[in-house]
């Protein structure tokens, strides 16, 4: 019999698989991205010292759409970068936390590039 692969457990070693080879230093820290299926989460991170530079989500104030769609998404991305280039941040590491490259995900990053952030 067949059974049904558990789409969390792949996703979270796809994302242990990729963070064996990427970490964020303080000179170019990973910009890190989590979604659910409510609201998107993205941050600055530091690995080195331990620290969050920044970070945005739907959650928060200046985002008019409050869910996790492609509006909300790039929404969120833009203002990352809003926020990044404020503290000095022009080079990150992008890290799609095991999730396709695809959607909302993509859609986060592109917005993320407009705004001003390198990688």
């Amino acid at each position: 019999m067949v059974s049904k692969t558990n789409r969390k457990l792949e996703r979270e070693r796809r994302h242990k698989r990729v963070r064996t080879k990427l970490s964020g230093t303080a000179e170019r820290p990973r910009l890190c991205v989590h979604r659910s299926n409510s609201n998107i989460y993205v941050q600055v991170i530091d690995d080195v010292n331990g620290n969050t530079i920044c970070q945005a989500s739907t959650l928060d104030k200046e985002i008019k759409e409050k869910h996790a769609n492609k509006v909300a998404a790039k929404e969120v991305g833009t203002l990352i970068a809003k926020r990044a280039t404020a503290k000095n941040i022009k080079e990150v590491v992008f890290d799609r936390g095991g999730y396709i490259y695809h959607g909302v995900v993509k859609e986060v990053a592109e917005a993320a590039r407009e705004g001003g952030l390198e990688f």
